[in-house]
């Protein structure tokens, strides 16, 4: 067979080669894909017939297989888009396709893909889908505990339903009273003339007597909580001091008196929350019920069942001095030159109704949602997707994978880091590509060297008959 065989050997290596080349010319044309995964190109000979030992076998002729780089990671950049995301380490977002669009709404393909090619975005529609129109599937968390929803992921949707309010229950108070307030009324004298007016007398504030209860009494900060409908309402404390230890028995605390403003009442300027006692070291030590507060069950404050502020109303308001784990409290009486309320803090945790102002994926693969009332909620976890036998995943469009049963079933409890505003690159590099295309073009240029002097060869056989 000698000279068929050698036109043989050539016509297969210019195949093979043709498929290398085919392999470089789809890298370097997806070398700046998103998510791409390139294709190098393996070359097995196959041993021609022709003899038992080494010595009577000849070289045969070759093929040309595609030889998957799915393991081997593109580069990481930084991207501005916060819903834009990459994968350190291994593993594949698990995507799906629309399949249509009934009655105005999308429907999807039963068929799960995979893909490294993170460049979601958030569409019309509140789905998250890259450019290549893959739609991004994970597990729904829980609003309540945070936990993610089931075992098997569902399509992204972020829709634009508001935020709904919700209401203020308690209220993180921190202040430190002076020792002696400077009030409108003290003169500097004695510390009686800083003590409330008589004339204001005891329990809520009214409005006749509003003028003599702020000359005699100190701010205590100001704080907006919001009633069960999300509506604003304005808080402000002031103290008021009653007694002074220093007059003598019976009197063994220092006294304040609490109260909140109503916010314009027709007969009420302000009303009384309870009475708070310190001893000699500044120390809270008791706490009294006024009008419209209530000792709490865990003695740290005052509970207030309703809060009429400018008249609006809300239910089941706390106000706690607790402090590091009610060790200490958060209100003292310590010596304050200026006579005012100092190291005031003031903190809530209700929120009115918000509008949803953006969405983007944080460092642990979740989805976060962001509201125009500050609040932020996580409301899906992204899985990653690992294959026992990842070579084998059939590829198909878009930089995505489809599994096989050589690759074997989806694994959704492990993967890599998914970083957020990160993109991967192909990893494909140009250099390398050109560096292949040298040694694939001499060598198939060597290959059609051979068949013309295998047909040379063939020529003066032929015209040795002449």
């Amino acid at each position: 067979m000698g000279i068929y065989g050698a036109i043989n050997s050539a016509v297969s290596g210019l195949t093979a080669q043709a498929i290398a080349l085919e392999n470089i010319s789809g890298n370097v044309a997806n070398s700046q894909t998103t998510g791409y995964k390139r294709l190098d190109t393996t070359f097995s000979d196959l041993v021609s017939g022709g003899g038992a030992t080494q010595g009577a076998q000849v070289a045969g002729t070759t093929y040309a297989t595609s030889r998957a780089t799915n393991t081997i990671q593109g580069d990481i950049t930084q991207v501005d888009v916060d819903t834009y995301m990459a994968i350190n380490g291994e593993g594949y977002f698990v995507v799906t396709q629309a399949a249509d669009v009934v009655d105005g709404a999308t429907t999807f393909a039963d068929e799960t893909f995979y893909t490294r090619a993170g460049d979601f975005e958030r569409d019309q529609d509140g789905y998250l889908v890259n450019s290549a129109g893959y739609y991004l599937q994970g597990f729904p968390l829980d609003a309540v505990t945070g936990n993610p929803v089931g075992d098997d992921p569902t399509v992204i949707q972020i829709d634009n339903q508001p935020l709904a309010a919700s209401a203020t229950t308690q209220v993180d108070y921190q202040a430190n009273l002076p020792r002696i307030p400077n009030t409108n009324d003290y003169d500097g004298s004695t510390a009686s003339t800083a003590l409330l007016a008589s004339s204001v007398g005891a329990g809520d504030v009214a409005v006749a007597n509003e003028t003599d209860f702020l000359n005699s009494s100190i701010s205590g900060g100001s704080i907006t909580i919001y009633n069960q409908n999300g509506t604003a309402m304005n808080v402000e404390v002031r103290y008021a001091k009653t007694a002074n230890a220093d007059a003598g028995p019976p009197v063994v605390n220092d006294t304040w008196t609490m109260f909140i403003g109503s916010g314009g009442d027709a007969t009420t300027a302000y009303y009384d929350v309870g009475d708070v006692e310190f001893d000699s070291t500044g120390t809270l030590t008791n706490m009294t019920a006024g009008s419209i507060g209530t000792v709490n069950g865990t003695s740290d404050g005052f509970d207030i069942a309703t809060l009429t502020i400018a008249g609006t109303d809300a239910t089941g308001v706390g106000i706690s001095f607790a402090n590091a784990g009610l060790t200490q409290f958060s209100l003292t009486q310590y010596s304050d030159p200026d006579g005012s309320a100092s190291s005031v803090s003031l903190d809530q945790d209700g929120y009115p109704a918000g509008e949803l102002t953006g969405v983007a994926v944080d460092e642990s693969g979740r989805v976060i949602a962001s509201y125009s009332n500050s609040q932020q909620r996580a409301v899906f976890e992204i899985p990653l997707a690992t294959f026992e036998a990842e070579q084998n995943l059939k590829r198909v469009d878009g930089a995505a994978f489809a599994a096989t049963t050589s690759s074997g079933e989806a694994d959704l409890t492990g993967g890599g880091q998914i970083l957020a505003n990160n993109l991967e690159l192909s990893n494909a590099d140009i250099a390398d590509e050109f560096s292949k295309l040298i040694i694939t073009q001499q060598a198939y240029s060597a290959n059609s060297r051979i068949v013309t002097s295998a047909d040379e060869m063939l020529d003066d056989a032929l015209n040795m008959v002449r």
